[in-house]
């Protein structure tokens, strides 16, 4: 299996994780399809989802895969007044990822992450590890070392 540039960073940093496979489909890349996929607990799946703020530019939101982004709860904890998610074109030239495959980890700039409070509630998470078939399996506090993250209320 080939590594990510998420996980050589985790490697870098000298932080254990664990990569995870799964099949991936095409017409559901869904969270919870992948968690259903991959056998995984949805509660402890986490997606990545990439906004912009009126005030402060590009920022990330790392938040429950069956959860909805509160856009108001992200522009409070990022210092915006307004906040939209970016069009989904912009995500590969913003990020270096695509959509179903896209790690608050080696991103193509250090974008602000944000991670919703309810990670701390798990043990481990599973996050995308930067392409579409592979998950990174850490601990919530392991992905805040490694991006920098603010834990915040965000759904």
């Amino acid at each position: 299996m080939k590594k990510t540039n998420a996980a050589r960073i985790l490697d870098r940093l000298k932080i254990n994780y664990k990569l995870v496979t799964y099949t991936v489909d095409e017409n559901d890349l869904s969270a919870e399809h992948l968690a259903e996929t991959a056998g995984l607990p949805v509660e402890k799946v986490y997606k990545t989802l990439v906004a912009r703020g009126d005030r402060n530019g590009i920022f990330v939101c790392v938040v429950p895969g069956a959860a909805s982004l509160d856009l108001k709860k992200a522009a409070k904890a990022s210092g915006n007044k307004k906040v939209a998610m970016v069009l989904m074109k912009e995500l590969e030239p913003l990020t270096g990822y695509i959509r179903g495959g896209c790690s608050p980890l080696g991103m193509k700039k250090n974008y602000p992450v944000f991670v919703d409070e309810s990670a701390l509630e798990q043990e481990e998470i599973f996050i995308s590890a930067g392409q579409r078939g592979l998950q990174l399996h850490l601990t919530p506090s392991d992905l805040q070392k490694a991006t920098g993250a603010q834990v915040v209320s965000l759904t």
